[in-house]
């Protein structure tokens, strides 16, 4: 059976800033598919973003490229193995020219941060219990329930 990569493809208005952006966030950029039009970020060994200036990017499809600025057409999620790894890669992005755009969302069984990169494309990272993962998050949190009335 072959391996699956996957292969997503990212608007930009400035690929010199987003290859930093990216590399500013751990990530490598393969320059065997790196030239003046498209960056090829190693996110994983299966996982790549390609960069790509608007106008290369509309070599692709008939439809309008949107201005991430203020439309967004995905997001993308990554985990992470900790709340300070969540924590730790939101303040290289936001040391590397990304935003915040709302507050760290804790949801109890999960706990997750939004970055945009300086184009608009939004990335979040987040940390997720283990067990939460297990049970699924409704059965996680009736237990951590029952857990904390049994102590009080």
């Amino acid at each position: 059976m072959s391996t699956t990569s996957i292969f997503v493809n990212l608007p930009t208005n400035d690929l010199d800033r987003s290859k930093a952006f990216y590399e500013a966030l751990g990530f490598s950029i393969n320059p065997l598919f790196t030239d003046e039009n498209a960056a090829c970020v190693v996110l994983d060994e299966n996982i790549y973003f390609m960069v790509l200036t608007r106008e290369y990017l509309g070599t692709f499809t008939d439809k309008q490229i949107i201005d991430t600025k203020t439309q967004a057409q995905t997001s993308i999620s990554f985990t992470r193995d900790s709340r300070d790894e969540v924590d730790a890669v939101l303040a290289k992005g936001l040391a590397a020219g990304g935003t915040e755009p709302r507050d760290a969302q804790d949801y109890g069984f999960m706990y997750s941060r939004d970055l945009e990169d300086p184009d608009g494309n939004i990335l979040g990272f987040l940390f997720m219990e283990q067990a939460a993962v297990e049970q699924g998050p409704d059965a996680y949190l009736a237990d951590q329930a029952k857990a904390q009335s049994a102590t009080a």
